[in-house]
């Protein structure tokens, strides 16, 4: 099948949930975040002192940006993006800028990925996801962890303790497929047998997660915690418990 014929309908409307049989998670600022008061310790002992909150916050901010370099077929897990993800993030917030912030973003980025994978930066996992994790699973949804990673989002996820609720565990770098790439969603509805038209995928970017998601015939949904993407032509939610709750009403 092409992937114009297993293209979703474009709509804003999340579907009812009595016409899903799973739901794919994204894991990165979906069922978990970096550990911003982590990132805000390494920052103090380089002589730019910024609280977590604000990190966060900027993180957030940037999410439609970096949506856009996506576009222009950048891949997620390169050193690169990391870096370019880092500056977005950080220069407007520490007291130097240009090649000063440069500087101090080649010292923090290895410390934040020693031996270059995330697994120890993205480790918090957010408000109100076990909870509604039991929720989803309990009312019959499959439910699997879609996400483009290094090969270590599996531990992650162990790690965390949210194993138990996910049927299978997709990493873009164990599959060899990387959103937007449909072949990764084609991969995890093979996993858990189920059709595309049936399957919702939430996750944080709009690049990757929603138009990869319909290139595959998934239903998507953007997660907009502070409704920093404007108006757009998917259904968004705030959180996965602002879902849970609204696919369960």
């Amino acid at each position: 099948m092409s992937p114009t014929s297993r293209m979703s309908k474009i709509t804003t409307e999340l579907p009812r949930r009595g016409d899903l049989d799973a739901l794919f998670l994204d894991a990165g600022n979906t069922l978990m975040s970096m550990d911003f008061s982590w990132i805000s310790g390494e920052l103090a002992k380089l002589g730019h002192p910024v609280p977590g909150e604000r990190i966060a916050r900027n993180e957030a901010r940037i999410r439609p940006s970096i949506s856009k370099q996506l576009l222009e077929d950048t891949s997620t897990e390169s050193r690169d993006f990391f870096h370019q993800y880092l500056t977005l993030i950080l220069e407007p917030l520490i007291a130097v800028t240009g090649e000063q912030a440069r500087e101090v973003i080649d010292v923090l980025a290895p410390r934040l990925k020693p031996e270059g994978t995330s697994e120890r930066l993205w480790s918090a996992v957010l408000p109100g996801i076990p909870e509604s994790l039991e929720q989803l699973r309990a009312s019959g949804l499959k439910l699997v962890v879609v996400s483009n990673a290094d090969g270590t989002i599996e531990r992650n996820i162990q790690n965390s303790g949210l194993r138990e609720f996910f049927d299978a565990v997709v990493d873009s770098h164990v599959v060899g497929s990387e959103k937007p790439d449909p072949g990764i969603f084609l991969h995890a509805l093979e996993a858990v047998q189920v059709s595309p038209t049936r399957t919702l995928h939430a996750g944080d970017i709009y690049a990757a997660d929603v138009v990869g998601a319909r290139a595959a015939g998934v239903h998507p949904v953007l997660l907009d915690p502070y409704e920093d993407w404007g108006e757009l032509d998917c259904p968004k939610v705030l959180n996965v418990p602002d879902l849970t709750r609204r696919l369960l009403a």
